[in-house]
């Protein structure tokens, strides 16, 4: 349970996903103008990874993995390099069917993302997560705990951006820094507060 807790935490914090690995700066940028925006593309994240993970790691062990159709008598099959197609196909999968719902109970939320959520399919974030899950080889409780955490460390990054710039909307900026300047300069200030987070978690 401890190394449960602790990859919860590092995940999130030491390997956040856009600060850390600059996974997902498309939608990290171009959705966080506003908080409520922000909140909305955090909430679909944690809901895509946290399904997408633990998902595709059960599918790997139990179809792609080599040795995995040891149970039928062919031990010698290897089909991971499928992987990213599979990954791929499962995420789009969960992306759909998040729109769909989004569309049937939010349709405001729906609409805010407007082109963005069907982006998701694609979001380095989210592919990123389920192959960091192959290469650690994590099992399915840790997979499961690693998508939650990475797409909560994902929705605490973009709300916090959001919520910086909503403020900064009021602030008498130099031109050269008005709209996509002062992103990528708080991005940079943000990145560096996270790294000392993975400093920490340095053994």
């Amino acid at each position: 349970m401890a190394d449960l807790a602790s990859l919860f935490f590092r995940a999130m914090f030491a390997e956040n996903m856009p600060l850390t690995y600059f996974l997902g700066l498309c939608t990290f940028l171009a959705l966080s103008r506003r908080t409520e925006t922000a909140v909305g593309l955090g909430v679909a994240v944690i809901a895509v990874m946290g399904v997408t993970v633990p998902l595709n790691q059960l599918i790997y062990t139990a179809v792609l993995a080599p040795g995995a159709w040891t149970w039928i008598g062919m031990p010698g099959l290897d089909l991971s390099y499928l992987s990213l197609l599979t990954f791929i196909g499962v995420v789009a999968a969960s992306i759909q069917l998040l729109e769909m719902v989004l569309e049937r109970y939010l349709p405001k939320v729906q609409a805010a993302f407007g082109a963005f959520l069907p982006l998701l399919a694609i979001h380095c974030a989210i592919l990123g997560g389920s192959l960091f899950m192959v290469e650690r080889r994590y099992d399915l409780a840790e997979a499961a705990v690693y998508g939650v955490s990475s797409g909560a460390g994902f929705a605490i990054a973009v709300i916090m951006l959001g919520a910086i710039r909503t403020r900064l909307a009021y602030a008498d900026l130099p031109a050269g820094l008005r709209g996509l300047g002062i992103s990528f300069v708080l991005a940079g200030m943000m990145s560096l507060g996270f790294s000392s987070f993975a400093q920490m978690a340095v053994p």
